[in-house]
């Protein structure tokens, strides 16, 4: 099945569904988004730390206290 068959299928599964359904899909389909953020992030956080991109504590703590003024 090719994504737009999917695509087509889940739209159905939708429109049919009770609210319970709904409620659980959107659940899912929220949570799945959120962890391709998070794992986009930490992918981007890995690669800043291999190019030397990183800020000792004393700097981070220098940078929050910026931030209060």
């Amino acid at each position: 099945m090719n994504t737009l068959e999917l695509k087509q299928e889940l739209h159905q599964f939708i429109n049919e569904g009770d609210e319970k359904f709904i409620k659980m899909f959107y659940e899912m389909a929220k949570a799945y988004s959120i962890q391709i953020k998070k794992d986009r992030m930490i992918a981007e956080s890995e690669n800043d730390i291999k190019a030397g991109k990183i800020h000792s504590q004393t700097e981070v703590q220098k940078m929050i206290e910026s931030w209060k003024e």
